[in-house]
C-alpha cells in the first residue's frame, strides 16, 4: 500500500532561529534543490541532501583557469553536503546517527579564510531527499528534538510539526516518514545521548624523544 501523492510546495519553512545557531530550516524535494534562484531567495546558503539515489552539480566556478570546459567540479553555489540515505531498507544502523552529526557539522562549521573556502555565507539550511516526504522529514526531526528539547520534547512532537511544516496530508503519515526510518532516528536519539554526555577523551601521553 501506498499513500496518494500530494501537491506541496518546492522548499517548506519548518523551523525559524534554530537555537544556537541563528538560521532558519527547510525541507524540500529534488526540484526545490535544483532551484538555485529559489534557494538565493530564501538565503538558503546550505545544502544536505538525504538521498543515495540523487545527485546535483552546484558548481558555478572551475577552480583555475586553464580547466577543460566540461570540468564538472569546482566552487559550487551553495555548501553541500551528502548523507545518501535508502529510503526504505538496506542503510546501516548508524547511517542515521552519522547523518544528524553532519546535519550538526552543517549549522556549525566554521571554514578557513582561505581562497580555497569561497563559500563561507552563514545563511539558512536547506535538508532535502527525492520528493521531502521521508529521509529529509526523519532527519530535521531528529534534528530538531535534539537541538530544542524544551520546543520538542519527543522525537514525535518533532516529527508532527516537519509534517505539518512540509505539508504532509495525514493519509501520507504512516509512510512520510518511512517507519524504519523513524525506528532508525529513535536508536539514533539513544545513541545521541549517550555520546553527547561522554566523558572528554583521554589526553593523548606524549611521546618519548626517540619514538
Amino acid at each position: 500500500m501506498t499513500s496518494p501523492r500530494h501537491e506541496r510546495p518546492a522548499l517548506s519553512l519548518i523551523e525559524r532561529d534554530i537555537a544556537g545557531y541563528g538560521v532558519d530550516i527547510y525541507v524540500g524535494g529534488m526540484e526545490g534543490a535544483g532551484d538555485l534562484a529559489a534557494l538565493a531567495q530564501r538565503n538558503i546558503t546550505t545544502v544536505v541532501n538525504c538521498a543515495v539515489n540523487l545527485d546535483f552539480n552546484y558548481a558555478t566556478e572551475r577552480f583555475d583557469e586553464g580547466e577543460g570546459a566540461d570540468a564538472i567540479y569546482g566552487v559550487g553555489a551553495v555548501r553541500y553536503y551528502k548523507l545518501g540515505l535508502i529510503d526504505g531498507h538496506g542503510n546501516p544502523e548508524t547511517m542515521m546517527l552519522s547523518g544528524f552529526y553532519l546535519l550538526r557539522g552543517a549549522f556549525s562549521q566554521e571554514l578557513p579564510d582561505k581562497r580555497t573556502y569561497r563559500r563561507r555565507e552563514k545563511g539558512n539550511v536547506l535538508v532535502n531527499c527525492r520528493g521531502g516526504r521521508s529521509r529529509s522529514v526523519t532527519l530535521v526531526a531528529l534534528f530538531l528534538h535534539v537541538e530544542m528539547p524544551e520546543k520538542f520534547p519527543t522525537l514525535d512532537d518533532a516529527l508532527d510539526h516537519v509534517r505539518t511544516q512540509r505539508e504532509l496530508r495525514c493519509d501520507e503519515w504512516f509512510e512520510a516518514p518511512k517507519p524504519m526510518l523513524i525506528e532508525a532516528a529513535r536508536k539514533a536519539r539513544r545513541w545521541i545521548a549517550m555520546i553527547d554526555k561522554g566523558l572528554p577523551p583521554a589526553p593523548v601521553p606524549a611521546m618519548a624523544a626517540n619514538d
